[in-house]
């Protein structure tokens, strides 16, 4: 199982060892290990017509899957919820049958507040975690900005960096816990498990 994953950047790409070791720990004993890659690009996964002729590239070049991961907040209006970026991924990608759209709400640092005292600690910080669930902060301050935050006023005083911080967060965390407080992570982790036959988060 060839798994092609199309991202927006830097803090996805920190990702991805994390995401293939939580999918190999929940495969049937003896089961293929799926290869699963991404494809990333600067600031948001392409629309319209360079989509679909990207997900028909990679299915010619042997992915049995393309997932579109895209946040809900990318600077601009095309997106107003996450069923919106969805539905409009699927469309630009033509229904294609390998094509699978998925969201992170608002930005893929929502996926990393669950982890807030590990967030608090390398920050240097005794802030409160928000308020809101994780995938609620929305456009008005996304989770991004919220570590950006966090991290400029604590003692550390540094600021965050999404591929270096993103991966010391995520260090020997079980992304089932991120996913019970996170659907729209639940949801795209359970679709890798599904393709290659792991064991889904209930």
């Amino acid at each position: 199982m060839k798994i092609v994953i199309l991202v927006e950047g830097r803090s996805e790409q920190a990702f991805l060892p994390f995401l293939r070791a939580f999918v190999d720990g929940r495969l049937p004993a003896g089961a293929d290990r799926p290869k699963i890659s991404i494809n990333s690009f600067d600031g948001r996964i392409p629309k319209e017509e360079k989509l679909r002729k990207i997900v028909e590239h990679e299915v010619r070049s042997g992915a049995d899957a393309v997932i579109g991961l895209t946040d809900v907040y990318t600077g601009s209006n095309d997106f107003q919820t996450a069923d919106d970026a969805k539905n409009k991924m699927a469309l630009w990608a033509n229904h294609h049958p390998k094509f699978y759209p998925h969201t992170a709400l608002h930005d893929f640092e929502s996926w990393l507040i669950p982890f807030w005292d590990d967030i608090k600690r390398l920050a240097g910080s005794s802030r409160a975690a928000p308020s809101a669930a994780p995938e609620r902060i929305n456009h008005n301050k996304p989770p991004a900005s919220v570590l950006s935050e966090v991290f400029l006023q604590g003692s550390k005083g540094r600021a965050y960096s999404k591929p270096r911080d993103a991966a010391r967060i995520l260090q020997g965390k079980d992304l089932s816990i991120a996913a019970h407080a996170c659907p729209e992570l639940k949801a795209f982790l359970n679709r890798i498990l599904s393709l290659c036959g792991g064991q889904l988060i209930p």
